[in-house]
């Protein structure tokens, strides 16, 4: 699962494993799995049930996903151990770990992503999100703004690389690190070194982004809007002589038929404004930082669906916290679009449903080998 899959053909597909069953009142509408009151309403019970996280990482084995996604927040369980505990639990599985700069110091964080990566084989890549939230930073003692969140992260992303690809010791001089014959012992099971993601969509995260990571994630916009991001973020890069990949977050919402999906689909929003209402100001992102979510909400203004079936009321009902955005149809019709988007550049997709364990297993049915039978000997625009 290194950087050499996302070529011409080929397809990546994440889904996102949670720690505790959702309690029964939030089934068949759950925002987030991984809890931490970053969606508001429908949150996952508190505590870690292994035999859930086992199950859970199972089902997307099973189901044909290259990787699974442990979330982070600053009240939730720790992600790398999360994925440590099912990667000694399953074989071919990849592990996307959410982290967060700020919190653990880059050189350690770089060793704890190594050892694990070489004690899965090279399942493992890092999810890095410097956050949206200005009171969510505060919990874990997190005073910065929004734009220096990003500078540090910009270094962060700078001494991982250093300390995976090293021949020897180094110093660092930046605004948020010093270091001093800087070493690891230990460095990528991958070459030369795991993959890094990397979410945000300011000015700032386009700058930091298309300068450090591996592959840009990207929320699920109208077609027109990635193709301008994907443009905008590839001749970043260049400016520094890089490729970048591109992945991109959307919940599908399958049906036999389509008027199936749509039914089930208005059924997931009435179960979401039901758990939302109250908790969240309309028109307002849930993460108030977050340039991400405000992009969902002026695109859920304009319009309830965009091209031929991405759909923006389940982000306007929740602020846009997180992945809220879907694709309502039919499998092959839902496929056909993930497919427009992989001919924009998109070569990685990072999907979940509104019942996990059930949607990862549909998915992996209906959805996951469609995708693959469509993309192949087709050549993607990042490649």
């Amino acid at each position: 699962m290194n950087e050499t899959r996302e070529t011409s053909g080929q397809v990546r597909i994440v889904g996102m494993i949670g720690v505790a069953r959702e309690a029964a009142a939030a089934s068949g509408a759950t925002l987030s799995v991984f809890g931490g009151g970053i969606n508001p309403g429908a949150e996952v019970p508190a505590g870690v049930d292994g035999d859930y996280i086992l199950e859970f990482a199972r089902v997307h084995e099973d189901a044909g996903f290259d990787m699974v996604l442990t979330g982070y927040s600053s009240s939730t369980p720790d992600g790398f151990e999360v994925a440590g505990y099912a990667a000694a639990h399953t074989t071919n599985l990849g592990y996307l770990i959410a982290h967060r700069p700020g919190f653990v110091a880059p050189t350690l964080a770089a060793r704890k992503a190594a050892t694990l990566d070489q004690l899965t084989g090279g399942r493992i890549a890092l999810h890095i999100i410097s956050g949206g939230s200005d009171l969510e930073q505060e919990r874990d003692g997190d005073f910065l703004d929004h734009d220096a969140r990003y500078r540090r992260t910009d270094e962060y992303m700078d001494i991982l690389r250093r300390a995976w690809t090293a021949t020897g010791p180094f110093d660092y001089e930046g605004e948020f690190y010093r270091l001093k014959g800087a070493s690891s012992q230990v460095h990528c099971f991958q070459r030369p070194h795991l993959p890094l993601f990397f979410g945000g969509a300011s000015d700032a995260a386009l700058d930091v982004g298309s300068r450090r990571a591996d592959v840009f994630a990207l929320w699920g916009e109208p077609r027109a809007a990635i193709r301008e991001r994907v443009a905008d973020i590839r001749s970043r890069a260049g400016e520094w002589g890089r490729n970048i990949g591109f992945s991109l977050s959307v919940r599908p919402i399958l049906g036999e038929t389509e008027a199936r999906a749509w039914e089930r689909a208005e059924a997931i929003l009435t179960r979401v404004q039901d758990a939302t209402r109250g908790s969240i100001v309309p028109g307002q992102p849930a993460r108030l930082q977050s340039e991400g979510s405000r992009r969902l909400l002026e695109f859920a203004a304009q319009s309830d669906l965009h091209d031929e079936r991405l759909w923006m009321p389940v982000a306007a009902a929740s602020g846009a916290a997180g992945s809220t955005t879907c694709l309502v149809g039919t499998p092959r019709q839902v496929a056909e679009s993930l497919l427009s988007y992989y001919d924009l550049g998109c070569t990685t997709f990072i999907i979940r449903g509104f019942d996990p364990l059930k949607d990862a297993r549909e998915y992996g049915r209906e959805l996951i080998h469609r995708l693959r039978e469509m993309v192949a000997g087709r050549s993607s625009t990042v490649v």
